[in-house]
């Protein structure tokens, strides 16, 4: 993900929308690390020259890994890593299930129900999001 934005995909393309696996993976547990830690990118390496990077980019990096879909996929449910994801992304961000039939569904199911979201909320996650990046009506 970090990848894609520094390699600038998202200022070439910036209606592209990308949905990432397992809630994002790793970036929103270490959101500190590739938020601030980033920052400082070039500042630290003596063997490569990172410093155009950032300042080549028409936002901050943030914005563009918050704009990436993410799917609830955790193979078992994963109810930490879900209420992160969901918190990192946003319930506007997250989509369900965009992997199926490979892992199982049920225990992402029970997740999302335990979470305590809005009805409306809980639409986009299961339907509307991916009614709306699709831009097609689920039946």
């Amino acid at each position: 993900m970090v990848r894609l934005v520094f390699w600038g995909l998202f200022d070439r393309y910036p209606k592209l929308k990308i949905i990432t696996h397992h809630l994002g993976g790793m970036i929103p547990y270490y959101d500190g690390r590739v938020g601030a830690g980033l920052k400082v990118l070039g500042q630290r390496t003596s063997d490569e020259d990172y410093s155009k990077i950032l300042p080549s980019l028409k936002r901050p990096h943030m914005d563009y890994l918050h704009g990436f879909y993410a799917d609830t996929a955790m193979f078992g449910g994963g109810p930490h890593a879900t209420r992160c994801g969901l918190e990192f992304f946003g319930a506007d961000q997250v989509v369900y299930a965009t992997d199926t039939p490979l892992g199982p569904i049920a225990p992402t199911i029970k997740t999302i129900d335990a979470l305590g979201l809005s009805d409306a909320n809980r639409k986009k996650i299961f339907s509307g999001n991916a009614e709306k990046l699709l831009n097609m009506k689920f039946q």
